[in-house]
C-alpha cells in the first residue's frame, strides 16, 4: 500500500451538516477501496480562487492523507469527480 495526499476544493456555500456528510463520503470512498485515512483536516475555510471553477469564485480546501493500493486511485478519482460538491481534487503520492 502506498501513501497519498489528496487536496479537495469544496463548494464554500455548504452548511455544516452538508460538510460533515461530504467528509464522511470522502472517508467512506477510501475505506471501500481497501484504504485507511491517517489524517483529514480543513486546510482553509474560504479562499478566493484564481479563476472561476464551476461558477464559484471561492472554495474551501480539505486535505486528506491516506494509504491505499495503487489500483484504487483511479476508482477514487472517478467517485470524487461525480460528486457535485467537490469542485476539484488532486491526489499525489
Amino acid at each position: 500500500m502506498n501513501t497519498y495526499e489528496a487536496m479537495f476544493i469544496v463548494r464554500p456555500d455548504l452548511s455544516e451538516e452538508e460538510r460533515k456528510t461530504l467528509f464522511n463520503q470522502i472517508a467512506d470512498s477510501v475505506a471501500k477501496n481497501s484504504g485507511s485515512i491517517t489524517s483529514a483536516v480543513v486546510w482553509a475555510e474560504k479562499r478566493k480562487l484564481f479563476f472561476t471553477i464551476k461558477k464559484h469564485n471561492e472554495g474551501m480546501y480539505y486535505l486528506v492523507n491516506f494509504s491505499s493500493p495503487p489500483e484504487a486511485i483511479a476508482k477514487l478519482r472517478h467517485a470524487y469527480n461525480l460528486n457535485e460538491n467537490i469542485l476539484r481534487v488532486l491526489i499525489t503520492r
